[in-house]
Parts: structure tokens; sequence; C-alpha cells
């Protein structure tokens, strides 16, 4: 696809969306504002959770959160990996919704919320953040756990990790379910500096970070919706500083090196032999692709109508490519959702579609 040089600032904007939907990543903040607790998705679930630190390398123990089986005889393991600078709190609605017929577990990965977080050395080839190095620390968690074979769901980003560690570890996965993931996030463009554009969220000032109320305030003005799930994340995603002001946990060097190493990384499928569920969302309208530009000015919100109509044919486009290259997949798109939340605010049909996978699992 060819633009001209007088149309690259605009070619540019629609591909940082399109990889992997980074419109709602606080770059100022360096975290991302996920998904929550919706009414719409059957409401609180009161599911007790267990809390650990598990070791993964030397020096990094990452945050795991442990949902029980209700029925206490569930014979799956769902392992749920949250997109790029959200953390394991990103599913206190849907882990609990799925754990009453199996037991979840949601992790943190490095550099994130509770997680370890070691800075990158900067020299060439440093991997401290690599796909190979997350994959690595999450083969850790489940032998610390002594987990044999689960069913791995990763949203956006994390899309990179199931792949990988289905390819190095076909024994150890009994299934995948890719939620609003991308096909290949380097064949896309791959990691490129952000520049500036109409689009992007507001930054914070002093007064939004003066507080952890006043950068959940701030938080709320650029999300479609705001549940307490939500609402975790973000405070999980935050340092409370001396005097009471916030800032992330997340050092911009990590943010950096975790976004790059993400983005120039291409997948391969051909290793893939588990049974995988490819979900893709259809925003469908501009709520549901900038809900922080429904205020703007006219002028502005044509143009993000525009790169919204770009998006929608070129999402389910490229869903239709991942799903092409894992034979045997099943296909299924939710329309008019946010990237962010979709699992949540449609969480009954991902939970059913999840439940179709196990039942069509010979296995």
């Amino acid at each position: 696809m060819h633009q001209s040089d007088e149309n690259t600032p605009h070619f540019h904007t629609r591909r940082q969306v399109l990889l992997g939907f980074r419109s709602l990543a606080i770059s100022s903040l360096g975290i991302t504002a996920m998904a929550a607790l919706s009414a719409c998705g059957g409401g609180p679930h009161r599911a007790s959770v267990t809390d650990r630190q598990i070791g993964a390398a030397p020096g990094v123990s990452l945050h795991v959160r442990d949902w029980p089986c209700a029925r206490g005889d569930g014979d799956d393991v769902i392992v749920l990996l949250a997109g790029l600078g959200a953390n394991a709190h990103a599913f206190d609605s849907l882990a609990p919704a799925l754990a009453r017929r199996h037991r979840v577990l949601a992790i943190t990965r490095r550099g994130y919320g509770a997680s370890g977080k070691p800075l990158p050395t900067g020299a060439a080839g440093d991997a401290t953040y690599a796909p190979a190095t997350l994959v690595a620390d999450l083969l850790a968690v489940l032998d610390a756990l002594h987990l044999d074979r689960v069913i791995l769901a990763g949203h956006s980003i994390a899309g990179n990790e199931l792949t990988l560690f289905a390819g190095s570890h076909p024994q150890r996965v009994r299934g995948l379910v890719y939620l609003d993931t991308t096909w290949d996030y380097l064949a896309l463009g791959g990691y490129e500096e952000a520049r500036p554009s109409p689009f992007d969220e507001p930054p914070p000032g002093a007064a939004d970070l003066a507080s952890m109320g006043a950068s959940i305030a701030y938080a709320k003005r650029l999300a479609k919706q705001w549940w307490p799930a939500l609402e975790a994340n973000w405070r999980a995603s935050l340092e409370l500083l001396p005097g009471g002001a916030v800032r992330p946990n997340t050092p911009p060097a990590v943010a950096r090196a975790m976004d790059m190493a993400a983005h120039n990384f291409s997948p391969d499928y051909r290793r893939v032999r588990a049974p995988a569920l490819v979900i893709t969302v259809d925003p469908g309208t501009l709520r549901n692709l900038f809900p922080w530009l429904l205020q703007a000015d006219r002028a502005t919100q044509a143009d993000a109508q525009e790169l919204l109509e770009f998006i929608r044919p070129f999402r389910l486009a490229d869903g239709e490519r991942l799903a092409a290259a894992l034979p045997g997949s099943s296909h299924l798109v939710i329309r008019d959702g946010f990237h962010s939340d979709f699992f949540i605010e449609y969480e009954s049909t991902v939970v059913e579609a999840i439940e179709a996978m196990r039942r069509d699992d010979p296995h």
C-alpha cells in the first residue's frame, strides 16, 4: 500500500492504530487503560482469588492472580495474558466468569504492575523484553505451579507470546484464544517512534497526576466506560509518591523496550498445533475507537470518522488472515466493540466461544 509524501503523517497515524490499537496507550504515563467489570458481562462475579509472586528468572518475580474452579473439579486451566501496558487486573471480570468451570490464572508480564521490572541494558541484541524472554517467564510460572497443559488466552500484543509459546512448547498447550490481536506486527511496519496526531488522547497535566483520585478522573475522561476492574488495573499501574501524587510504576525505558520488541516480532504460525479461537473486534462507531474525541471539533471528528472507515475492513481482513494462518481455527467477529474492553462488554459471548472451542477439542 503506497502513500504519497503529503499523506505520510495521516498514514502513519492509521498504522499506529492498526498496530495493536495503541490508541488507548497513555504514552505520557506509559500505561494502558484496560478492560473492566460490566453489567453487560453478567455483573460482579464473587469468586475467591489468590495473589502470588512467582520467581520467573533471577531477580524477576511475576504477579499471578489465581482463581480456583468454582465447581472444584475443573479439568482445564486457562491462563490469561494482558495487552501492552496492562496487568493481571485487566481480567478481574473475565477470569471469575471463566472460573465457574475452570481454574484461571492471570499473569502480569515483567515490566508492569506488581511484577519485576529489570532495566534493559540498551545494548544491541538486548533480550530483556523480547518475546522469547516473556515466553521463558511464562514457562517458569507453569512449572512452578506444576501445570502441564493449559489453554492460553492473550489480548492484543500478547498474541505474540501465544504463538511463540505454542510453537516452542506444543506439549504444554491445549488451546489458544487470540483476543483481538494482529496477524503480524512486524509485517505491518514494525516499531516506530510515535508522532503527534490530532487523534491522540489529551496528555495528563500536573493536576491530573496530583493524586490517585485525580488520575482516575483523568482516565475516566479517556475511556468508553469505567468499571471496577478498569480502576483496579489503573491503580496497579501507578506508584503513589510521598505527598499523594502518582506516576507510572513502569519506567519509560522499560515501556519503550517492551513496545519495540513486541512490534518488531514476526510470529511463526507453522509450528502451532493447538486448536485456536480467533476473536476480532469491529469498532463500528467513533465511540469504540476514539472515545475521547466525542467532544472534539467537527473537523477532527470528520477526520477520525474517515480513519474509522479505513480501520474497519482492514481489521476484519487482518483477523481473517490470522485465522487462515492457524488451520482448523474458529473465527468470531464481535461488532461494535472497544478493543480494550470488548471481552467484558461481550463477556458472555467470549466465554461461550471458549467453551465451544473446548467442546470441539477431541483431546
